[in-house]
């Protein structure tokens, strides 16, 4: 029997999941169902983020993207999930890991396209100033006001 664990270790199954995404609802469709146990907020992280995900068949990462500022790594613990960049789409399995440097415009996504469930560790840079650019459909996200927020891309917000 494992004891209970103190800072700064932590069991994720102690952590509730979060759910969805902040997306307008015109883009939350195939995300909504995305699980998120954001461990770096659980542990007191502040200069990168880390999240164990679990996207169940059918079920996206987040809306295809790339970051102004902000270095993204992923790496597959469960499961399968199609990669999908510029480029088309490739099957990463347990193991297999993904980066994706700040500033870099290859825009990129995870899709569960299996049927079984799939689980990654997410990791990435905090940076305040970070803007995030979605090259297939009208969307961005921008700091306004000392918030993110989500713009169309000719500027008006949703």
């Amino acid at each position: 029997m494992t004891s209970k664990l103190k800072l700064p270790a932590l069991d994720p199954a102690t952590i509730e999941a979060r759910m969805g995404t902040l997306y307008p609802a015109a883009f939350a469709g195939s995300v909504k169902a995305r699980e998120k146990l954001v461990l770096g907020d659980a542990l007191g992280l502040t200069q990168f983020g880390v999240n164990l995900v679990r996207l169940k068949p059918g079920v996206m990462s987040s809306q295809r993207h790339w970051h102004s500022r902000e270095d993204e790594f992923v790496m597959v613990l469960e499961g399968e999930l199609t990669l999908v960049t510029d480029t088309g789409g490739q099957t990463l399995g347990p193991g297999k890991a993904a980066g994706f440097p700040a500033g870099s415009r290859d825009g990129h996504h995870l899709v569960n396209r299996s049927d079984r469930d799939a689980v990654y560790l997410e990791v990435g840079t905090r940076d305040p100033a970070d803007d995030v650019d979605y090259p297939d459909i009208d969307l961005i996200r921008r700091m306004k006001d000392g918030r993110r927020a989500f713009f169309h891309k000719d500027g008006t917000p949703y």
